[in-house]
Formats: C-alpha cells, structure tokens, sequence
C-alpha cells in the first residue's frame, strides 16, 4: 500500500533480449539491479563507518522520509521535486525504524487486525459473504471518526482519533481503504470493480480495515519515538 514515486531496493532489466552485445550467448531473463551504488556505499561508511551496509542504507532513507521533522523542514521541496537525503547524526537510529516501518508496512494483511467492536442489525443467521459485502464504507459523523459505516447492517467503533495520523499523500490510511473499498462503475467501460470479489474470505474487508488501524498505530508509535532530526551533511540526491 504505496503512494507517490516507486524507490524500490532492486530493479530488474530483462538480460538476452536481443538488444546487447551478449545477448545471443544469453538465456532470457531477469537480472537484479541495486539501486543503491557502490559510491554511495563508500560514501555512507566514510561518514558512519565500515559496518554500514547497502541495505541499512535504504532502511535509513525510509526510516527519515517518515520523520515529522524532515517532512516539516522540506515540506516546500517536497512539493515540486523528489526527496533530497540529508547525513544527520543517528543514522542507526533511523535505519532501525525503517526496518521496522518497512516490515509493517510490507506485511500489513498479516498483522493482528485491532479489536474494533461490530454492531449487526437485521436478521440473522445471514451468509456471511452477504453480511459483510461492502458498497461504501462511510464515516457514522463527520465529526467522529471512532465509527464507521461498514455497509447498511455493520457499523465498526472503536478506532482511536491517533490512528489517523498516519498520513498517506493527503489523507490517512484509514481514509484510503474506505475509498478504495467500494464498489465503482467505469463511466466509459461500464466495467464494474467490486472489491467483494478480490478475496474469498467474506470477513477480508473488514478485517483488512482493523489490520490498517493497528498498522497505523504501530507505524506512529515508531515515527513518534524518531530522534530530531539533526543534520550533519546534505541533502543530497537519494
């Protein structure tokens, strides 16, 4: 669940296509290319030390694009130009919250979705896959976000107001899974994308949003617990 530019750890060019030199004496395939250079290895150790790898090099990149200090002091450049890396002094500090953040963020449909209290109205016993079908999921009140109109016999409560400080681009993450959970009509195609059937577990959606606030919560736990941000170097191009 990305927004913005892709800055993958790996690229991977296609080998024995025809279009190089060796390409006859090649078999078709994938070749894996790190994005991070050697230079910028050798650049990295001069300042942090010889222990320093490619890898604790990307973690520390995502660890600061996440700190509330560096999104506050280049907020206007982030606005027309990708980021700019800075040196700061707690490099290991940062590298160990991308880690963190990495895995959480990578792993987000498998961590333990956040107890939110279900309230079911209508008949039942009912199928499971027509009582959790999702049209649009809506807030119960503008001014309470704690509740959640899951569809028009499920509401969800429970969601701490500090879960929606998990920003993706302009919105938190809460509020991009109920927009990109329900049921849309191309216009043009007249193509339907119903979410309800991209899994067929009935609870997916639901639990998928109790996942996304515990995903929240942990991820401003760790963004909160940064260090400031204190600049020894830079920025340069990441």
């Amino acid at each position: 669940m990305s927004v913005g530019p892709l800055l993958p750890r790996y690229t991977y060019q296609e080998t024995g296509n025809g279009d190089d030199l060796f390409s006859s004496a090649e078999e078709p395939g994938l070749e894996q290319v790190d994005n991070i250079t050697d230079a910028a290895l050798a650049d990295y150790r001069k300042t942090y030390g010889s222990e320093v790898t490619k890898d604790d090099i990307f973690y520390y990149v995502y660890g600061l694009l996440h700190s509330l200090d560096y999104r506050s002091q280049f907020a206007a450049d982030l606005k027309k130009s990708l980021p700019r890396i800075p040196k700061v002094a707690d490099f290991h500090d940062f590298a160990d919250a991308g880690r963190k953040l990495a895995k959480l963020h990578i792993g987000y449909e498998s961590v333990q979705p956040h107890p939110l209290e279900e309230k079911v109205s209508g008949p039942t016993p009912t199928p499971l896959a027509e009582l959790y079908r999702v049209q649009k999921m809506k807030f119960k009140n503008k001014d309470d976000r704690s509740k959640i109109v899951y569809n028009s016999r499920v509401t969800v409560s429970g969601i701490p107001e500090r879960a929606y400080r998990y920003q993706l681009g302009a919105r938190s993450a809460i509020e991009w899974i109920i927009d990109r959970y329900q049921v849309k009509t191309d216009k043009n195609s007249g193509i339907v994308n119903d979410p309800n059937d991209w899994s067929d577990d009935p609870r997916y959606i639901i639990d998928l949003l109790a996942r996304i606030v515990t995903v929240s919560l942990e991820t401003v736990d760790i963004v909160e617990a940064l260090p400031p941000m204190e600049i020894l170097e830079g920025p340069t191009s990441s």
